[in-house]
């Protein structure tokens, strides 16, 4: 009898955590996924792999991936799963540039999945043209052997590939791809750099449908449009105190802390516009440090200030006691809260100040065309988005 009681005991355990499982509804009544539901990870994820194809054609879609960079992050920050912030992971590929070994089929994996986004900046502000051949069907194939994807069926796991040659060419069938993605979850969205019908023909669309995926078309080549709002000047200057409230620590502090100074930059090469959606991010919870700021770090329930190198933090901060670096930290992430707050706040204005200034507008560019897509395929795994 007592062991009876414990094998039930069991069971409304296991019919519990399977009925709290996942975000999916779906999910909830899937009693295969027991074993699934025993290991239930802490947090979901969004992975996002961009395969961009940079032969000398494509420099307009380079510069729209790193113009867009930030607004994806920014829409992505009112994504909620069970009522919490998903993390963020993206890994970046290039294909279709003679200046890639042929024996890999001009395919280079640029960065695998981080949540490092001034990394992620940084890789595609690297970025050049030159060559080439496109093979869709291999990067596709290569992004997946390749990539830790993990194994979360509520994951959101989502792979877009843009470019402009037919979808076809290349030693590896894009069917066969395709099946091996949906196979693992993950959905293939196709953005083809041209006309809409051309991109049909050129079987873009048939490779997203094999998966459920989207395919969109672009002009690669659209310009970026600014609207000057009377809160942009207020946002910068922000920006400019959020960074002072990160604390660098570890071997590699200081750099990713120029690392974080040098992509401000970046952004604003491209145009202000860029450089407000950066600070924009950097207020969000996707935009998150904890391998080099000490702020962000310490929000780790297990990180453990005794493991700090006292020659590894500033100078300011290696004659001071634990007592004292934890009252600084904690003043640094007080500030920064606010700052965050204060620029949330002033782009709910600037968005609403840039609707109704241009009701009318439309958009064909690589923002958009992801945004929607993720938002549609989201929504399949019951993931929200609010804005508060």
């Amino acid at each position: 009898m007592k062991n009876l009681k414990h094998i039930l005991s069991g069971v409304l355990i296991a019919l519990v955590v399977i009925n709290s499982y996942g975000c999916t509804k779906s999910n909830k009544n899937n009693i295969s996924l027991f074993t699934n539901a025993i290991n239930k990870p802490d947090r979901k994820y969004i992975k996002v792999a961009l395969l961009l194809d940079t032969s000398n054609s494509m420099d307009g879609l380079i510069n729209q991936a790193k113009a867009q960079l930030w607004d994806i992050v920014n829409e992505l920050s009112y994504a909620r799963c069970e009522h919490e912030t998903p993390n963020l992971e993206i890994a970046l590929y290039e294909y279709g540039n003679d200046n890639l070994p042929s024996s890999e089929g001009y395919i280079r994996q640029v960065i695998g999945f981080t949540n490092d986004l001034d990394e992620i900046s940084e890789k595609l502000f690297s970025l050049t043209t030159n060559g080439g051949n496109e093979y869709c069907g291999q990067v596709i194939h290569t992004s997946l052997k390749q990539l830790e994807w993990g194994k979360n069926p509520d994951d959101l796991k989502l792979i877009f590939v843009a470019g402009n040659e037919p979808f076809t060419q290349g030693k590896i069938n894009y069917k066969d791809a395709a099946a091996d993605a949906k196979e693992k979850g993950i959905v293939v969205n196709t953005i083809f750099c041209g006309g809409y019908e051309q991109g049909i023909s050129g079987k873009w669309k048939d490779g997203a449908i094999i998966t459920g995926g989207d395919y969109m078309s672009i002009d690669h080549n659209q310009e970026i449009v600014q609207i000057v709002t009377p809160y942009d000047n207020t946002i910068i200057i922000l920006n400019e105190k959020l960074n002072k409230t990160y604390i660098p620590y570890g071997s590699m502090g200081y750099s990713k802390l120029s690392m974080q100074r040098e992509q401000d930059a970046n952004a604003a090469s491209v145009n202000e516009e860029i450089q407000l959606k950066r600070a924009v991010s950097k207020s969000s919870k996707m935009y998150k440090n904890s391998s080099w700021d000490l702020v962000d770090a310490a929000e780790d329930e297990n990180f453990n200030y005794d493991s700090l190198k006292k020659d590894q933090l500033p100078a300011s901060l290696q004659g001071k006691s634990t007592t004292e670096i934890k009252a600084y930290v904690k003043k640094q992430s007080e500030d920064r809260e606010l700052i965050r707050r204060q620029i949330q706040e002033l782009n709910k204005k600037r968005n609403k100040y840039i609707a109704e200034e241009n009701k009318k507008a439309t958009s064909n560019g690589l923002e958009s065309a992801m945004i929607n897509a993720i938002k549609k395929q989201a929504e399949k795994k019951d993931y929200k988005w609010v804005r508060q």
